[in-house]
């Protein structure tokens, strides 16, 4: 369980076949404090850490996780935004993040606003998620709100910290992202449906 809060940015410094897995290779400040099977997010995305050093940890993604988000891109030299899982003794910043990306949307605009940033993103709506005005959503594992919201999209608003310190700044029209709908809203969904 995440929530949306990034910690770090780490960058890939290795990306290796292994059959239909991905193996990774990150460099972050959160590898000294990393142990072997600790669940870390990754733009979003649930992975569990499987060797460590000093200055660098190495995780796996499978093929069904390379096909339904945005690390199967991954290069070496790219940022990921990292986050390790929720501690129950603290605040609860940001909002419920599993981990588990529901689909990748595609960047649509970027407007500067003089110190924030609007980014407006599209997505299949045929695959059942939705986002309603002021709700939740986690894009590449940032917790945001949208607005603007719509059937195939919404707009965030990003605040300099957030632009600076997660992979935002590269974030350009035409970059796909991970995006996970808000686990509230998936159930009240699907509750309805019925």
């Amino acid at each position: 369980m995440f929530t949306g809060i990034i910690e770090a940015a780490g960058r890939v410094e290795a990306v290796r076949q292994e059959g239909s897995n991905r193996r990774f290779t990150i460099n972050s400040a959160l590898s000294q404090e990393l142990k072997i099977d600790q669940s870390v997010s990754h733009n979003g995305v649930c992975l569990t850490v499987v060797e460590t050093a000093p200055d660098r940890y190495q995780v796996v993604a499978i093929d069904e996780t390379l096909q339904k988000s945005n690390l199967g891109a991954l290069q070496p030299g790219d940022v990921v935004n990292l986050e390790r899982c929720m501690l129950n003794n603290g605040r609860f910043d940001g909002h419920v993040v599993q981990g588990h990306v529901d689909q990748t949307g595609v960047v649509t605009r970027v407007t500067e606003q003089d110190g924030s940033w609007l980014f407006d993103f599209e997505y299949d709506p045929g695959k059942g998620n939705v986002t309603v005005e002021k709700g939740s959503i986690a894009v590449n594992g940032v917790s945001l709100t949208c607005f603007n919201s719509r059937d195939n999209g919404f707009t965030v608003a990003i605040i300099p910290y957030t632009y600076e310190h997660t992979n935002f700044h590269q974030l350009k029209t035409g970059d796909t992202v991970n995006l996970e709908f808000d686990i509230i809203g998936k159930y009240v969904k699907r509750l309805l449906g019925k």
